[in-house]
């Protein structure tokens, strides 16, 4: 009886394989002629890829181990599915994208619902921190993975990763781990192959090489509040949150004389020096995160613990601000930061410890008429 049911497992394995071997073919077809927003395909793609090193992994399975496979594999099949029957309607209901690192559009007006790349390297203890892709003008398309993730105290940033491919980060394979002891709080960006941080308990921030992993420069921002007296919503320690666009560096802070309302500054990468200047009337406490895009802040907060709605902005190109409702689904309750891509036109999310994508919709700018 035995031998007939590792018989029966064994050969239901192999079937189970083959499943999975198909649905790979599909995925891979399906991201070469799907039009419009991929979120849904490459968080297929992220499930595909789970359940092949599943399988990979697991070296006997009885009978209730094989049909619980299957009903995923059923699941899984019915997704894509879906999205090959939707992939033409997505076409014509999501706008084009504008060119990648370009600013010609109106601003975000939308955002896809998450895609759950994993849960960070250091475990489900590890809620608060930050990751992303590294971004340089000069080589757009190219760019570390980075994964940050705080020690268990919430505040500071000790360890972090990096990544050639998207494939090592998925599969936790070829990465350099680095240790530094001063980087506080869940405000970190990387740009240019540099990191920029909020150095533990100080109104210093720091650009660390991230070739050498030691300390280009640091300095004092100047008038910036720390250590918990205007942070985040919801985040312990992130009075100074620096942030990545198209046009280069920023860091969002508070200040005494701002009456904690978030301030604005565009940074020399190189130098850290202060280059320009906005004051918003925008409380921070009162906001859970930010990003920037072609120069404008977008601010996000809490609605429930599924939601977070993008509810404002300040044009620094302008001076304008004003209100949106835009929502944002989440996975876990609380977002610890938000990074964004100029190339990818993707915010990479820290949610309670999980790794989240997001595609943003832009809108168009109307089509000049031929002279």
């Amino acid at each position: 009886m035995e031998k007939d049911s590792i018989s029966y497992t064994e050969l239901d394995f192999e079937l189970i394989k083959l499943e999975v071997k198909e649905m790979e073919k599909l995925i891979i077809q399906l991201k070469g002629s799907f039009v419009g927003s991929s979120v849904i395909v490459d968080q297929l793609e992220v499930e595909i890829r789970n359940m092949t090193l599943l399988v990979a992994q697991l070296e006997t399975l009885d009978k209730n181990n094989v049909l619980a496979i299957r009903r995923e594999i059923e699941a899984l099949k019915n997704k894509l599915k879906e999205c090959e029957a939707s992939k033409n309607e997505n076409a014509l209901l999501s706008p084009p994208l504008p060119a990648p690192g370009s600013c010609s559009h109106g601003g975000v007006v939308n955002i896809s619902r998450p895609s759950v790349v994993q849960l960070n390297w250091r475990g489900f203890s590890y809620k608060f921190g930050a990751w992303g892709r590294d971004y340089s003008p000069q080589d757009p398309d190219k760019g570390l993975y980075w994964v940050a993730p705080l020690n268990t105290d919430n505040k500071l940033l000790e360890y972090y990763r990096l990544y050639n491919t998207l494939d090592d980060l998925l599969l936790y394979q070829n990465s350099g781990q680095y240790r530094i002891t001063y980087g506080q709080g869940s405000g970190t960006a990387v740009y240019n192959n540099n990191m920029y941080v909020n150095w533990y308990n100080s109104q210093k921030i720091a650009r660390v090489d991230l070739t050498t992993n030691t300390v280009a420069v640091s300095r004092i921002l100047p008038d910036a509040v720390y250590n918990n007296r205007f942070s985040f919503a919801n985040v312990d320690w992130q009075d100074i949150a620096f942030a990545v666009d198209e046009n280069g560096l920023w860091v969002i802070y508070s200040t005494e004389a701002n009456t904690g309302n978030m301030v604005i500054s565009n940074l020399n990468d190189t130098t850290l020096e202060v280059l320009n200047t906005w004051y918003t009337k925008q409380y921070k406490p009162a906001v859970s995160n930010i990003f920037m895009v072609c120069g404008v802040l977008y601010a996000t907060r809490t609605v429930d613990t599924k939601k977070e709605e993008i509810f404002y902005y300040y044009d620094t190109n302008t001076g304008k601000e004003g209100r949106l409702e835009i929502v944002m689904h989440k996975m876990q309750e609380r977002v610890q930061s938000i990074n964004y891509h100029p190339f990818e036109q993707k915010l990479f999310v820290y949610n309670d410890g999980y790794l989240l994508n997001y595609d943003l919709v832009f809108q168009q700018e109307p089509q000049k008429e031929p002279q």
